[in-house]
This record gives C-alpha cells, structure tokens and sequence, in this order.
C-alpha cells in the first residue's frame, strides 16, 4: 500500500534531518495518512479512502466529497477516487437533466 493520499497525491518528501554540530543525512517526511469513510450526498454511499489530514480539512471546507472530487485533476486521484468521480458526475448529470 502506498503512501498516497487518495485525494490530493500528496505523497512522501525528502529532506535532511540536522545534527547539532549542522550534519546533514537524508531523511523522509512521510504524510499524515488515515483511513475515512466519506459519504457521497448524491450516491448515497459511504466510501473508504486512504487520505491525509489537511485533505479531511479541505473536504470540510470544500462542502463534503461530491463538491470536492468534481472539481479536482484527474491526474492527482487515485483510480478509486476516478471511479468515484465518474460515478456522481453522471448522478449530476442525471439529476440536471431531470
């Protein structure tokens, strides 16, 4: 299992960790991944995902899953969080045309 936020592929950085007398070793800065169960409004479904911390915050902010994944890049979700994506884009659709 990757290190991946589902919804934002934020994934693990490089740095250096600094010794007091200033040596440098390379060190990774993992992300604060936690498995959620996020509910869609326009499915009706729950959905686990494996996201980080401050994407949690941004869904919150955004208005829940639906307002966020309709407006993200294709190219930083995972291929669950795609399906997901097509899924209410076409209840969306299906809802306007109705």
């Amino acid at each position: 299992m990757s290190r991946r936020c589902e919804l934002t592929g934020i994934g693990p950085m490089v740095g250096h960790h600094v010794s007091h007398s200033n040596i440098k070793t390379k060190r990774r800065f993992l992300p604060s991944l936690k498995t959620v169960k996020v509910q869609s409004e326009s499915l009706g479904q729950t959905f686990s995902l494996r996201i980080s911390n401050a994407a949690l915050r941004t869904l919150d902010f955004k208005g829940g899953l639906d307002a966020f994944i309709v407006k993200a890049r294709d190219e930083q979700l995972s291929t669950a969080a795609l399906r997901i994506k097509r899924q209410v884009r076409a209840k969306l659709a299906e809802q306007a045309a109705a």
